[in-house]
């Protein structure tokens, strides 16, 4: 069992080609800064929850985790679809998690379609030193904006590397992400339901192959799970990969579970 965090993009990049590609988007000028546009426009003036580098860390983790859980399972796409190899698959997941936010920098409105022509230079700048074929740069871009397009609630994910990212993202839940917006002054059912849920845990499960354990001090972090996780889950493409579960700070159980 490990616990939605910043620690987990460290865990899950180890080296190779997911490491190069992963330096190269921290430390990418337009990349951060198109990120930090994105909390400045979610955060500082719309008031939202964060959407920017902590975030994009804290997605790319544990949606990293949540493949190789889930790829043991279920073959992904670029395996499937395209010949390529797991660590294709993973730079797909690093890379659209990674950047699914970043169309915040233009507006929250429809953020996920301006994410795709926002990221196509910088995806074009990386993959270029990454794949020496064009076709395999092709391929992993079409895979990578599938991702950051499908990262939309309403928009149903076609391949199980968006369905992780999708998850991944509304699994980056717990109360520090709605810190900052509740001190600016937010006080509605979204801040305080992100303020009561205290930590969050991903596994490989017994009955599915995802366990999510999702731990809140009062219920009204469930709030938080049916409108904001569980939509994501019914349009991943993977739900039935997922065992989900909130509980208390004592362990025992708020909803789902066996």
């Amino acid at each position: 069992m490990v616990e939605v965090n910043q620690n987990l993009i460290r865990k899950n990049i180890t080296g190779g080609r997911l490491q190069m590609v992963y330096r190269m988007l921290e430390e990418d000028l337009e990349i951060q800064t198109l990120l930090k546009m994105s909390n400045i426009m979610a955060v500082g003036r719309m008031r939202y929850n964060d959407h920017g580098p902590v975030h994009s860390r804290i997605t790319s983790g544990t949606a990293l985790e949540i493949l190789r859980i889930i790829g043991k399972y279920r073959k992904p796409n670029m395996i499937s679809d395209h010949g390529m190899e797991m660590e294709d698959a993973e730079i797909v997941v690093l890379l659209g998690a990674y950047l699914h936010d970043i169309g915040n920098s233009i507006h929250r409105i429809q953020h996920p379609q301006h994410g795709c022509y926002i990221v196509d230079a910088p995806l074009n700048r990386i993959l270029g030193k990454v794949y020496s074929r064009i076709e395999d740069r092709v391929k992993v871009k079409c895979e990578v904006l599938h991702c950051i397009y499908s990262s939309d609630d309403e928009i149903q994910c076609l391949s199980l590397e968006a369905g992780v990212v999708k998850v991944a993202d509304g699994l980056d839940m717990a109360e520090g992400r709605a810190r900052i917006p509740y001190d600016l002054g937010k006080r509605d059912i979204h801040a305080l339901s992100a303020l009561a849920i205290k930590r969050v845990e991903v596994s490989e499960g017994g009955s599915k192959p995802l366990k999510i354990r999702v731990y809140m001090e009062n219920p009204a972090g469930i709030f938080q799970v049916q409108n904001v996780l569980m939509k994501k889950i019914a349009t991943s493409g993977i739900g039935d990969l997922i065992e989900l579960t909130a509980l208390d700070m004592n362990g025992r159980v708020i909803m789902g579970g066996s």
